[in-house]
């Protein structure tokens, strides 16, 4: 399985590389802090909104710790899509966050 650190991540996003993040958390969790930009998909309804992922695109999959994401990105991966796990997940993330609609500032 494929890993980046939270680190690597917020690098990619400082650097303009297009990223698009999958943050498999239940949207409570979400709500309570999450990165800008990223799609909310529950770990448990992933296989049932697959169709809105396309093959040909590479995704981060992110979680609280880095544990469903690392399900995640198992499942997605033996489904033919190109995923990589944000190992450490949201406890280990420094960068922005957006809280309620509110942007945060890096730690």
């Amino acid at each position: 399985m494929n890993q980046l650190s939270a680190k690597h991540v917020e690098q990619q996003i400082k650097n303009n590389k297009k990223v698009t993040l999958i943050d498999v958390r239940e949207p409570e969790e979400v709500a309570a802090g999450k990165i800008p930009g990223v799609i909310n998909i529950p770990l448990g309804l992933l296989e049932y909104r697959l169709h809105e992922l396309k093959k040909s695109e590479e995704y981060i999959i992110v979680c609280r710790s880095g544990s469903r994401s690392g399900l995640a990105t198992s499942f997605l991966e033996s489904r033919g899509y190109n995923a990589t796990n944000m190992s450490g997940g949201m406890i280990s993330w420094e960068g922005a966050v957006e809280i309620a609609g509110q942007y945060q500032p890096a730690r």
